[in-house]
């Protein structure tokens, strides 16, 4: 996730546009609250929890934070990360099944090199960080990011039947474009989660919500597009979303630098040189490197056997030969799933200790994926579960144990930047965690091929599993490296924000939306 300067750190030097309520504003917003509640009594409580209380958690987040950083993570956990991520997955799934006809363990390697892009993101994010485009440090990168990914998805969709390594390319090329959209977002989580530790929590769960319910659309209409368009031509909806960020990028204002050239590249490579320094200093510390190393290694010792399970699922003589509708619909579920989740950690878990809660987690990680081993060895028939029902249960069971893991260790990950390259460095841990990945899909593929997992030889797809399994439990063994603290604790020497914020701190440029009809004021 990318940080920008969406806010001031002293609240009194904001503009008149995001100025404090002033105490009239305040008593008046504390009537109407006041007199919302007394008619919110007289409803129904179910309408109070679902509509309002949602609504009025927006609404904190944008007074606190800044409604231009809530907007940025809508655009792009939502609707990039969330609609186009989850589109993606079954679209080129299907892609590289029926038009290209790959083996599950070649396609099962080609998708960690999605990966590559997220892999690369310290590098976004020193671009992005210490490097303007004329006078801008914002703008140009969701400008750049929209246009590879839309160009790459335009690409594979009207090519014909291109060949593997140009196809490959593009797909990589779609990946990447969410992957500098990312990073541009993702610094200002980080900032905010500094200055503002309590909503730390809050933050993520909003990149949640965000990224499930894109999700749920995306997956809800992948099988249609699919099975009505085909899987190349239904790759060319993947340039709808990189479009708005082209159009995001436009929109932002932000503060134009106005120094000259030699002045801005002298800047540059100081901030450069900081930017390293301070990434060495803080990874040096045991604090940031234990925890560091535990979310890799749990990334990676979870090695995935996605691609020879989803061609045991659609494969009519072996497998429960599932309809393209029907496995966007699994998604779709699991999405909504995944939203239950967030939901679960927000609402009962944010606040317990780190280490706590990913060992419970990861034991729930660990028995949850046996589910898989009970459908490919179909116990289910025998339990006289129907396929769909089960394979539907497994999904949700494993979108919400996901959440549950996943979450504590993106706040985790947002507590140890620096402030002043948190853009950086919370780019180099995520770069850390795509690096797992990469080797989990890569371990998953060497597997399913030393184990003959083909596209019509099934046999041994139970033992790949099975070995998934028993490594995630042994991650259990890593967790002493996570550190026993909760949330709310300085988990980074104080010095070391300090040294790394040095004097630019003053300098740091605030983004705001600004009315199309009305020119920016430099």
């Amino acid at each position: 996730m990318c940080p920008s300067e969406m806010q001031h750190l002293n609240p009194m030097e904001q503009d008149q546009s995001q100025k404090p309520l002033t105490k009239t504003d305040q008593e008046q917003e504390e009537d109407n609250y006041d007199d919302g509640s007394e008619k919110c009594s007289r409803r129904p409580c179910f309408l109070s929890s679902t509509i309002l209380e949602p609504l009025q958690w927006l609404q904190m987040l944008s007074s606190r934070l800044n409604p231009t950083f809530v907007l940025g993570v809508m655009l792009v956990y939502g609707l990039n990360q969330g609609f186009s991520g989850s589109f993606f997955k079954v679209v080129s799934d299907y892609y590289w099944k029926d038009v290209q006809k790959l083996q599950p363990s070649a396609v099962q390697l080609f998708v960690g090199l999605y990966y590559i892009p997220w892999v690369m993101k310290p590098i976004w994010g020193l671009l992005t960080d210490v490097f303007p485009v004329k006078g801008y440090r914002r703008r140009p990168y969701f400008v750049m990011a929209g246009i590879v990914g839309a160009v790459s998805a335009l690409s594979v969709a009207a090519g014909g039947q291109l060949p593997v390594v140009l196809a490959l390319t593009c797909l990589i090329g779609v990946t990447a474009g969410v992957a500098i959209a990312d990073v541009t977002i993702d610094a200002c989580i980080a900032r905010n989660s500094i200055e503002i530790r309590s909503l730390a929590a809050d933050m993520q769960s909003l990149c949640g919500f965000c990224s499930s319910a894109g999700a749920l659309l995306g997956y809800s209409s992948s099988g249609f597009f699919v099975h009505h368009l085909g899987a190349q031509v239904a790759l060319g909806i993947l340039a709808i979303p990189p479009a708005t960020l082209i159009v995001l990028g436009f929109v932002i204002y932000e503060l134009r630098t106005t120094d000259d050239l030699h002045v801005q590249k002298n800047k540059s490579t100081e901030k450069l040189r900081e930017a390293v320094k301070g990434m060495l200093r803080t990874i040096q510390f045991p604090q940031v490197w234990k925890p560091s190393l535990y979310m890799y290694l749990s990334l990676a010792l979870s090695i995935s056997t996605h691609e020879g399970q989803f061609y045991w699922y659609t494969d009519p003589k072996a497998g429960p030969a599932f309809s393209k509708e029907f496995v966007g619909m699994i998604y779709a579920i699991g999405a909504m799933a995944s939203i239950v989740g967030v939901i679960i950690y927000h609402k009962t878990l944010r606040n317990y200790p780190f280490r706590a809660l990913l060992c419970f987690a990861q034991i729930l990680y660990g028995v949850s994926g046996m589910l898989d081993l009970v459908f490919i060895l179909r116990w289910n028939l025998a339990l006289g579960v129907p396929d769909y029902v089960f394979v539907v249960m497994e999904e949700c069971v494993s979108r919400i144990v996901g959440k549950v893991r996943w979450m504590p260790m993106i706040v985790l990950s947002s507590q140890l930047c620096p402030l002043g390259i948190e853009g950086t460095f919370f780019a180099l841990l995520m770069c850390i965690d795509s690096l797992g990945s990469l080797t989990a899909k890569w371990g998953g593929g060497v597997v399913l091929h030393l184990l003959n997992v083909t596209r019509t030889d099934f046999k041994n797809l139970w033992l790949s599993v099975l070995i998934r399994n028993i490594l995630r439990l042994s991650t259990l063994g890593l967790v002493f490296l996570v550190p026993n603290a909760d949330p709310s604790e300085v988990l980074i020497p104080p010095d070391v924000l300090t040294k790394n914020n040095g004097k630019n701190m003053d300098e740091e440029e605030s983004i705001q939306m600004v009315p199309l009809n009305k020119k920016p004021q430099d």
